[in-house]
């Protein structure tokens, strides 16, 4: 097959990898980390991206994206098949799995990730992965260290309870893939430093190789010409619907 590959930058590394191994000819298209805190805007282009794709003989499109903050809800396939992982965010897809997913989410929902592709390709944009609860705190600290200094950046976060009231852990996922010691030393520190426990988890590349592969199986929801993708609010994630 032909497939053209959507991808978020914080997944660069594994979808280049998976690309590179698959028996099929995988042109990927990246898009911006900070474009999840606008929703509808990467929406729009991603549907614009498929539109033009639609017309470039490709067999499929993939999309190495969850809901994604509700980006991907809406997203209609043209005139090739359009597929998605049934993926909250991108954290069910460097863990591998929804059952992984899940059991990390129920045990420690105020984790705080790390990945390196992530902290690779951050730059400015204020995007917390996975399912950390609320805003991100390490850029509001960020942002009262610049206007009051450190101390009173201190204080104020104390005060607020902003690290302690949403996060109890920082979790680094190793998926292996270039050099990561240097965030997970990071991450590690900045774990002591908020009394938080870290947490060193093994990646599994098994859903972007399926992804990119072609094996849509259960785990994946594969959209037919205008259909588009709906949430399902059960362990689905997403369903197909009509647009």
């Amino acid at each position: 097959m032909k497939i053209k590959c959507l991808c978020c930058n914080a997944l660069t590394r594994m979808v280049y990898f998976c690309a590179a191994l698959s028996p099929h000819q995988v042109d990927v298209d990246l898009f911006e980390l900070g474009l999840h805190n606008q929703p509808s805007e990467l929406r729009k282009r991603l549907q614009a991206r498929i539109d033009e794709v639609a017309d470039q003989k490709y067999d499929a499109i993939v999309l190495a994206y969850g809901l994604c903050g509700q980006a991907t809800l809406g997203l209609t396939a043209r005139r090739i098949p359009l597929v998605i992982p049934r993926a909250h965010d991108c954290i069910t897809l460097f863990l591998g799995s929804r059952q992984r997913y899940k059991i990390e989410f129920e045990a420690e929902p105020g984790t705080y990730w790390y990945t390196l592709d992530y902290i690779e390709r951050r730059e400015n944009a204020n995007v917390t992965l996975g399912f950390g609860l609320g805003a991100d705190p390490a850029k509001q600290y960020e942002e009262y260290v610049t206007k009051f200094g450190k101390d009173n950046a201190d204080y104020l976060m104390e005060v607020m309870g902003m690290w302690q009231s949403h996060y109890k852990r920082a979790a680094f996922i190793d998926l292996k893939l270039g050099d990561g010691e240097p965030v997970a030393d990071e991450a590690e520190a900045i774990a002591q430093r908020r009394n938080w426990r870290f947490e060193r988890l093994e990646g599994d590349l098994g859903l972007i190789r399926r992804l990119i592969d072609g094996e849509w199986d259960e785990d994946f929801l594969v959209l037919q010409p205008e259909q588009t993708i709906e949430r399902a609010y059960d362990d689905q994630v997403v369903v197909a619907g009509n647009a």
